[in-house]
């Protein structure tokens, strides 16, 4: 009974990490596109990662709800009619 329970945790801590891994790539990668400095990327990144994954871990849970809600409902905002005249403070 011990030894399965032991096993389900080391499987779940293995894929903390991975996942943590996974978050820390697909961050740094968005941050250089944003920021444009790759020191400032990676500083960003290392501290989001570390704070959602290690200090604050129900975090996690928001980048997933944002994730599945784009991804099902990406078309919802497509279907909204557009405005005649756009303000010009959203103009380009």
């Amino acid at each position: 009974m011990w030894g399965e329970r032991m096993f389900f945790l080391d499987i779940w801590g293995n894929l903390w990490i991975v996942f943590s891994l996974i978050y820390l790539i697909w961050l740094f990668a968005w941050a250089k596109r944003q920021l444009g400095s790759v020191t400032l990327s990676v500083l960003f990144a290392v501290i989001v990662v570390y704070l959602t994954f290690f200090q604050y871990p129900w975090l996690v849970w928001v980048p997933v709800v944002l994730f599945l809600f784009a991804f099902f409902f990406r078309g919802m905002f497509e279907k909204l009619p557009e405005g005649e005249k756009k303000p010009d403070y959203l103009r380009y």
